[in-house]
């Protein structure tokens, strides 16, 4: 076995995420066949007790699809939230039967990227994911389809699982579709081969990645995967891509699929979510001194070094820094909404304080909910 499946068989916990495709029929409606086999496996992997599993799971909205009497999957949100409604009930009901036939307790977690990145939210999500699996109960994971709206939503369930691997502190990231990991080309052509082991961006940079799955239900194609994978093997997580039939091995250490090797330390903030699960509802422009502090002296943003403020927000929401030129360097919780900024431009805190109130006499980002982006 190598040492890279090594890593496969010593994780403890393990996040699984599996795509539409694998659980659902291309018309809609969820496959019970599809969805015992995978909890067959699952749970086989945690029944001696020593490891947890967290299931990311796709196939809401398209378990919901049939049911509405839908054909394919409405292209505008509030169909896509109805779908998810009355699927996402659906898919729970279908796991929670599946894993008690193994006397297995499951925990229905709704997140969007605004749960989040806000840091009170963020430690909420990881009490309950902790708490789920300290009880023995399988958490199973999906964005909350039914209230996400564009500016808040993941996109994909692939980044969702990589984030999902972060805020557990898993060992072990596993992304399931119906592909058995990355090839240097269409899997369906002669001549292309799988690309057994990434060990950085290099290994990959000739492969070219497609659109959406097979089955035409889900969102995320193999550049999602190869995103997600990337963005958990930077926070340190492992991770494994393949194809749900072959989750037994994958999740055995046997030679399947693609693995990605950790390119980065395990880091315990919520930074992460904030770089890579949400969405800017502003910019603030910086001038050349507040970008050296932010990116270089990782400083707090102050209203001194803003030039200028573009959108509309509220305090609280996400924003993205910019530097003179446009470029995104940062992005932050803002503590102001927009209208209240442009009075706040280039001066000091003090003088704001004594001006306007003691409440201006902080800064506009804070250091703790700020993310640099290109360093």
């Amino acid at each position: 076995m190598t040492v890279a499946r090594q890593q496969v068989t010593q994780a403890r916990r393990i996040v699984v995420k599996v795509g539409s495709s694998s659980l659902t029929t291309a018309s809609g409606g969820l496959d019970a066949d599809r969805v015992d086999a995978l909890v067959d496996v699952l749970a086989t992997v945690r029944s001696g007790g020593e490891k947890e599993i967290v299931l990311v799971s796709s196939g809401a909205i398209a378990a919901g699809l049939a049911p509405l009497g839908l054909a394919r999957r409405p292209k505008d949100l509030a169909r896509q939230q109805a779908a998810a409604s009355v699927g996402q009930g659906l898919l729970v009901a279908r796991y929670t039967a599946s894993f008690a036939r193994y006397g297995v307790r499951v925990g229905q977690v709704l997140l969007t990227g605004d749960d989040t990145s806000r840091r009170a939210h963020y430690r909420n999500a990881y009490r309950t994911l902790d708490q789920l699996l300290a009880m023995g109960a399988v958490p199973v994971v999906n964005e909350n389809d039914t209230v996400a709206t564009d500016e808040i939503r993941f996109g994909d369930n692939d980044r969702l699982a990589a984030l999902v691997a972060h805020l557990v502190r898993a060992d072990l990231l596993v992304l399931l579709s119906d592909v058995d990991g990355l090839y240097d080309g269409d899997p369906a052509r002669p001549g292309s081969s799988r690309v057994d082991e990434v060990r950085g961006p290099a290994d990959i940079a000739h492969v070219e990645t497609g659109g959406a799955g097979r089955a035409g239900v889900g969102t995320g194609g193999m550049a999602t995967k190869v995103e997600a994978a990337r963005i958990a093997a930077a926070a340190g997580v492992p991770v494994v891509l393949t194809s749900a039939v072959h989750a037994a091995d994958a999740l055995a250490g046997r030679s399947t699929g693609t693995f990605f090797h950790r390119t980065g330390r395990r880091s315990a903030d919520r930074l992460l979510w904030l770089a890579h699960a949400s969405t800017p509802r502003g910019a603030l422009i910086l001038d050349d001194g507040a970008v050296e502090a932010v990116v270089h002296g990782r400083k707090s943003l102050l209203p001194a070094g803003i030039a200028a403020v573009e959108g509309e927000f509220s305090a609280g929401d996400p924003v993205e820094l910019r530097d003179a030129r446009g470029g995104a360097i940062a992005r932050g919780l803002v503590n102001f909404d927009a209208k209240e900024i442009p009075q706040l431009l280039g001066r000091s805190t003090r003088d704001l304080a004594r001006e306007l109130g003691p409440e201006y006499e902080r800064e506009v980002v804070h250091r703790d909910d700020l993310v640099v982006l290109h360093p």
